[in-house]
């Protein structure tokens, strides 16, 4: 009896240490059931790109994780040495910034245009729109035949390619058709994908033109 006792105690031992390693099996980061570990923001971030449902057209939040950090919006020290007042589009860092008193400046991502596109000097922000309407220019146009349908204008909304806001460079008192604008296509910031233009995340834009009056001096270098 006490020999039968002692087999079945060892081969519950056995049996327990077998299932414990599969059970260690199952939760190695090797198997199937790896849970991945979503990135966490800093909570001014989340606010900062949350949903904005006052707006005439509701902004969705911006999904932080397909925005590169370095292109979140920050104040810096002033890199520029321009004025206060003055904007400043930096296109090799793909960075704006809006020079301010102190030494400080606020810098925010952008999208530039892609190549063939880029262009460079110094102009003035002769108007403002909030939630603009679209008009391709003639160029574009003959480049994508497609888009004669909006040759009277795109109405504005989310998929509006100009987005919330939109501010108009002028150079020597005429219109350069280059604009500073958000963007639905978030993801794009700190690429050169525009046809020109200075592209920003909708909540980023809606930011800076708060900020920025008619008149205002700009550089694009």
């Amino acid at each position: 009896m006490r020999t039968i006792d002692t087999v079945s105690r060892r081969s519950f031992l056995v049996g327990t240490a077998s299932l414990g390693a599969l059970a260690l099996a199952g939760c190695s980061p090797s198997g199937s059931s790896r849970v991945s570990v979503e990135p966490t923001f800093a909570p001014e971030y989340v606010q900062m790109y949350g949903a904005r449902p006052d707006e005439q057209f509701p902004l969705p939040a911006v999904d932080l994780r397909q925005l590169k950090p370095e292109f979140f919006r920050t104040e810096v020290a002033d890199p520029t040495g321009e004025r206060p007042g003055t904007l400043v589009v930096s296109t090799s860092e793909r960075y704006l910034y809006l020079v301010g008193e102190g030494g400080r400046a606020m810098r925010y991502g952008i999208g530039i245009g892609r190549e063939g596109f880029a262009w460079s000097g110094a102009g003035e922000i002769a108007m403002k729109r909030e939630w603009p309407t679209w008009t391709p220019p003639s160029e574009m146009v003959k480049r994508d035949p497609t888009l004669v349908q909006f040759k009277n204008g795109m109405p504005p909304g989310l998929g509006n390619p100009l987005g919330a806001r939109a501010l108009y460079i002028f150079r020597n008192g005429r219109d350069t058709l280059y604009r500073i604008h958000g963007t639905p296509e978030y993801w794009t910031i700190g690429s050169a994908v525009s046809s020109g233009c200075v592209r920003m995340v909708n909540q980023d834009v809606i930011d800076l033109y708060g900020r920025v009056p008619k008149g205002a001096r700009i550089i694009v270098a």
